[in-house]
Protein backbone atom coordinates (compact mmCIF):
# COMPACT_ATOMS: atom_id res chain seq x y z
CA UNK A 1 0.00 0.00 0.00
CA UNK A 2 0.96 3.76 -0.83
CA UNK A 3 0.32 6.60 1.61
CA UNK A 4 -2.78 7.49 -0.57
CA UNK A 5 -4.19 4.25 -0.28
CA UNK A 6 -3.78 4.25 3.64
CA UNK A 7 -5.22 7.58 3.88
CA UNK A 8 -8.12 6.63 1.60
CA UNK A 9 -8.44 3.56 3.89
CA UNK A 10 -8.75 5.54 7.32
CA UNK A 11 -10.84 7.96 5.87
CA UNK A 12 -13.49 4.73 4.69
CA UNK A 13 -13.05 4.00 8.44
CA UNK A 14 -13.98 7.05 9.66
CA UNK A 15 -16.85 7.52 6.92
CA UNK A 16 -18.05 4.64 8.39
CA UNK A 17 -17.76 2.81 5.16
CA UNK A 18 -16.00 -0.04 5.90
CA UNK A 19 -15.67 -1.46 10.06
CA UNK A 20 -12.18 -1.27 11.81
CA UNK A 21 -11.88 -5.48 11.58
CA UNK A 22 -12.01 -4.77 7.66
CA UNK A 23 -9.60 -2.25 8.21
CA UNK A 24 -7.24 -3.96 10.02
CA UNK A 25 -7.34 -7.32 7.90
CA UNK A 26 -6.19 -4.88 4.87
CA UNK A 27 -3.06 -3.87 7.03
CA UNK A 28 -2.32 -7.06 8.94
CA UNK A 29 0.49 -7.56 6.00
CA UNK A 30 2.49 -4.59 7.44
CA UNK A 31 5.22 -4.58 7.42
CA UNK A 32 6.30 -7.21 6.37
CA UNK A 33 5.01 -10.78 4.87
CA UNK A 34 7.38 -14.11 6.05
CA UNK A 35 7.11 -16.13 3.24
CA UNK A 36 9.52 -18.55 5.09
CA UNK A 37 12.56 -18.18 1.97
CA UNK A 38 11.90 -14.37 2.05
CA UNK A 39 10.38 -11.49 3.11
CA UNK A 40 8.18 -9.41 1.12
CA UNK A 41 8.34 -5.71 1.90
CA UNK A 42 5.03 -4.41 1.97
CA UNK A 43 6.31 -1.32 3.71
CA UNK A 44 8.26 -0.14 0.72
CA UNK A 45 6.17 1.99 -1.59
CA UNK A 46 5.04 3.92 1.88
CA UNK A 47 8.82 4.63 2.76
CA UNK A 48 10.43 5.17 -0.57
CA UNK A 49 7.44 5.57 -3.12
CA UNK A 50 7.82 2.48 -5.13
CA UNK A 51 6.69 -1.44 -3.81
CA UNK A 52 9.85 -3.97 -4.00
CA UNK A 53 10.62 -5.09 -7.12
CA UNK A 54 12.21 -8.71 -7.84
CA UNK A 55 15.58 -9.71 -8.34
CA UNK A 56 15.07 -13.44 -9.72
CA UNK A 57 18.52 -14.43 -10.28
CA UNK A 58 19.76 -16.68 -7.88
CA UNK A 59 16.31 -17.95 -7.18
CA UNK A 60 14.49 -20.27 -8.19
CA UNK A 61 11.54 -21.13 -10.90
CA UNK A 62 9.42 -22.19 -7.40
CA UNK A 63 10.51 -19.17 -5.14
CA UNK A 64 9.91 -16.73 -8.10
CA UNK A 65 6.22 -17.94 -8.74
CA UNK A 66 5.19 -18.00 -5.02
CA UNK A 67 6.68 -14.42 -4.14
CA UNK A 68 4.64 -13.34 -7.76
CA UNK A 69 1.72 -15.22 -6.18
CA UNK A 70 1.88 -13.39 -2.54
CA UNK A 71 2.49 -10.05 -4.68
CA UNK A 72 -0.80 -10.79 -6.55
CA UNK A 73 -2.41 -10.42 -3.34
CA UNK A 74 -2.14 -6.22 -3.00
CA UNK A 75 -2.85 -4.09 -6.11
CA UNK A 76 0.63 -3.21 -6.86
CA UNK A 77 2.52 -3.23 -10.13
CA UNK A 78 4.77 -6.34 -10.14
CA UNK A 79 8.10 -6.12 -12.00
CA UNK A 80 11.10 -8.74 -11.82
CA UNK A 81 14.49 -8.44 -13.23
CA UNK A 82 17.33 -11.14 -14.58
CA UNK A 83 14.35 -13.20 -15.18
CA UNK A 84 14.66 -16.58 -17.76
CA UNK A 85 11.54 -18.05 -19.75
CA UNK A 86 10.95 -20.77 -17.30
CA UNK A 87 10.65 -18.24 -14.55
CA UNK A 88 7.89 -16.51 -17.25
CA UNK A 89 5.88 -19.53 -17.85
CA UNK A 90 5.53 -20.31 -14.22
CA UNK A 91 4.50 -17.20 -13.23
CA UNK A 92 2.13 -16.69 -16.63
CA UNK A 93 0.47 -19.94 -15.27
CA UNK A 94 -0.93 -18.09 -12.17
CA UNK A 95 -1.37 -14.72 -13.99
CA UNK A 96 -2.51 -14.11 -17.82
CA UNK A 97 -1.65 -10.31 -17.50
CA UNK A 98 2.31 -11.22 -17.08
CA UNK A 99 4.33 -10.03 -19.99
CA UNK A 100 8.07 -11.05 -20.63
CA UNK A 101 10.91 -8.99 -22.71
CA UNK A 102 13.50 -11.59 -23.45
CA UNK A 103 15.86 -9.03 -24.24
CA UNK A 104 15.70 -7.77 -21.54
CA UNK A 105 14.73 -10.66 -18.90
CA UNK A 106 11.86 -8.71 -17.00
CA UNK A 107 8.67 -10.32 -15.64
CA UNK A 108 5.87 -7.19 -15.98
CA UNK A 109 2.48 -7.28 -14.51
CA UNK A 110 0.91 -4.41 -14.75
CA UNK A 111 -2.36 -3.90 -12.64
CA UNK A 112 -2.96 -0.15 -12.10
CA UNK A 113 -2.27 1.24 -15.59
CA UNK A 114 -1.40 4.38 -14.29
CA UNK A 115 -1.22 7.46 -16.90
CA UNK A 116 2.43 7.93 -17.94
CA UNK A 117 4.26 11.42 -16.97
CA UNK A 118 3.92 14.57 -18.96
CA UNK A 119 7.99 14.91 -19.03
CA UNK A 120 9.88 12.06 -20.53
CA UNK A 121 13.13 10.00 -19.48
CA UNK A 122 15.74 9.50 -22.93
CA UNK A 123 17.22 6.19 -22.89
CA UNK A 124 20.46 6.44 -24.82
CA UNK A 125 22.19 3.64 -26.02
CA UNK A 126 25.80 3.84 -27.73
CA UNK A 127 25.26 0.17 -29.86
CA UNK A 128 23.09 -2.38 -30.70
CA UNK A 129 25.12 -4.63 -28.61
CA UNK A 130 23.47 -2.49 -25.12
CA UNK A 131 20.26 -3.44 -25.87
CA UNK A 132 19.57 -5.57 -22.74
CA UNK A 133 20.31 -2.84 -19.99
CA UNK A 134 18.51 -0.82 -22.57
CA UNK A 135 15.34 -3.06 -22.41
CA UNK A 136 16.17 -3.65 -18.53
CA UNK A 137 16.08 0.05 -18.16
CA UNK A 138 13.18 0.69 -20.54
CA UNK A 139 10.79 -1.76 -18.98
CA UNK A 140 11.29 -0.42 -15.37
CA UNK A 141 10.97 2.85 -16.89
CA UNK A 142 7.08 2.47 -17.63
CA UNK A 143 6.02 -0.27 -15.19
CA UNK A 144 6.99 2.96 -12.64
CA UNK A 145 4.92 5.08 -14.59
CA UNK A 146 7.20 7.60 -16.94
CA UNK A 147 6.71 8.08 -20.61
CA UNK A 148 9.84 7.23 -22.08
CA UNK A 149 11.97 7.56 -25.27
CA UNK A 150 15.16 4.91 -26.80
CA UNK A 151 17.74 6.70 -28.49
CA UNK A 152 19.62 3.02 -30.02
CA UNK A 153 23.00 2.70 -32.22
CA UNK A 154 24.15 6.44 -31.67
CA UNK A 155 28.05 5.56 -30.16
CA UNK A 156 30.67 7.35 -30.97
CA UNK A 157 31.83 5.70 -33.73
CA UNK A 158 29.60 7.76 -35.61
CA UNK A 159 28.76 11.03 -33.47
CA UNK A 160 26.61 12.34 -35.90
CA UNK A 161 23.95 9.81 -35.32
CA UNK A 162 23.83 11.08 -32.06
CA UNK A 163 23.38 15.06 -33.17
CA UNK A 164 20.43 14.09 -35.14
CA UNK A 165 18.42 12.90 -31.92
CA UNK A 166 19.56 15.96 -30.04
CA UNK A 167 16.49 17.39 -30.04
CA UNK A 168 15.24 14.31 -28.76
CA UNK A 169 17.65 14.19 -25.92
CA UNK A 170 17.79 17.58 -24.45
CA UNK A 171 13.59 17.63 -24.44
CA UNK A 172 14.09 15.12 -21.70
CA UNK A 173 14.07 15.98 -17.81
CA UNK A 174 16.67 13.20 -17.10
CA UNK A 175 18.80 10.94 -19.71
CA UNK A 176 20.24 7.58 -19.26
CA UNK A 177 23.32 6.75 -21.45
CA UNK A 178 24.19 3.43 -21.72
CA UNK A 179 27.65 2.51 -23.74
CA UNK A 180 30.20 -0.15 -23.26
CA UNK A 181 33.69 -0.26 -24.85
CA UNK A 182 35.45 3.10 -23.75
CA UNK A 183 31.81 4.48 -22.28
CA UNK A 184 32.95 7.38 -24.27
CA UNK A 185 29.27 8.19 -24.87
CA UNK A 186 28.30 9.73 -21.40
CA UNK A 187 30.80 11.95 -21.48
CA UNK A 188 29.95 13.68 -25.10
CA UNK A 189 26.18 13.67 -24.10
CA UNK A 190 26.93 15.50 -20.77
CA UNK A 191 28.71 17.86 -22.19
CA UNK A 192 25.69 18.64 -24.83
CA UNK A 193 22.47 18.98 -22.33
CA UNK A 194 21.25 20.84 -19.11
CA UNK A 195 19.43 17.72 -17.86
CA UNK A 196 20.98 15.28 -15.36
CA UNK A 197 22.98 12.14 -17.07
CA UNK A 198 23.00 8.85 -15.52
CA UNK A 199 25.79 6.90 -17.10
CA UNK A 200 25.14 2.90 -17.03
CA UNK A 201 28.40 1.17 -18.26
CA UNK A 202 27.89 -2.09 -19.99
CA UNK A 203 30.18 -5.39 -20.04
CA UNK A 204 30.22 -5.51 -24.08
CA UNK A 205 33.48 -4.84 -25.61
CA UNK A 206 36.80 -6.99 -25.74
CA UNK A 207 39.26 -8.51 -23.42
CA UNK A 208 40.91 -4.70 -22.44
CA UNK A 209 37.00 -4.00 -21.41
CA UNK A 210 37.36 -5.99 -18.67
CA UNK A 211 33.79 -6.76 -18.31
CA UNK A 212 32.75 -3.05 -18.07
CA UNK A 213 34.95 -2.17 -15.79
CA UNK A 214 36.94 0.26 -18.42
CA UNK A 215 33.87 1.70 -19.35
CA UNK A 216 32.98 2.01 -15.38
CA UNK A 217 36.10 3.71 -14.78
CA UNK A 218 35.68 6.59 -17.70
CA UNK A 219 32.40 7.70 -16.59
CA UNK A 220 33.31 7.84 -13.50
CA UNK A 221 36.29 10.07 -14.68
CA UNK A 222 34.05 12.13 -16.76
CA UNK A 223 34.80 15.74 -17.26
CA UNK A 224 31.19 16.56 -17.84
CA UNK A 225 29.95 18.18 -14.48
CA UNK A 226 26.15 16.49 -14.55
CA UNK A 227 27.52 13.15 -15.20
CA UNK A 228 26.53 10.28 -12.36
CA UNK A 229 26.73 6.56 -12.64
CA UNK A 230 25.39 3.48 -11.45
CA UNK A 231 27.03 -0.48 -11.72
CA UNK A 232 27.85 -2.49 -15.21
CA UNK A 233 25.01 -3.38 -16.52
CA UNK A 234 22.23 -1.80 -14.27
CA UNK A 235 19.59 -0.91 -16.39
CA UNK A 236 17.28 -1.40 -13.35
CA UNK A 237 18.97 0.95 -10.83
CA UNK A 238 18.91 3.97 -13.54
CA UNK A 239 15.35 3.78 -14.35
CA UNK A 240 14.56 3.55 -10.60
CA UNK A 241 16.86 6.72 -10.08
CA UNK A 242 15.46 8.33 -13.41
CA UNK A 243 12.28 7.98 -11.95
CA UNK A 244 12.42 9.53 -9.00
CA UNK A 245 13.98 12.82 -10.79
CA UNK A 246 11.53 12.61 -13.27
CA UNK A 247 8.86 12.76 -11.00
CA UNK A 248 9.98 15.28 -8.70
Amino acid sequence: MNKEEIKVLLESVKDNKINVEEALEKLEDLPFKDLGFAKIDNQREIRVGYPEVIYCEGKTVDQVRDIVKYMLTKDNNILGTRANEEMYNAVKEICIDAEYNKLGRTITINRKRETLTESYIAIVAAGTSDLPVVEEAFETARILGNKTIKIIDVGVAGIHRLFSRLDVIRGAKVVIVIAGMEGALASVVGGLVDKPVIAVPTSVGYGASFGGIAALLSMLNSCASGVSVVNIDNGFGAAYTASIINKL
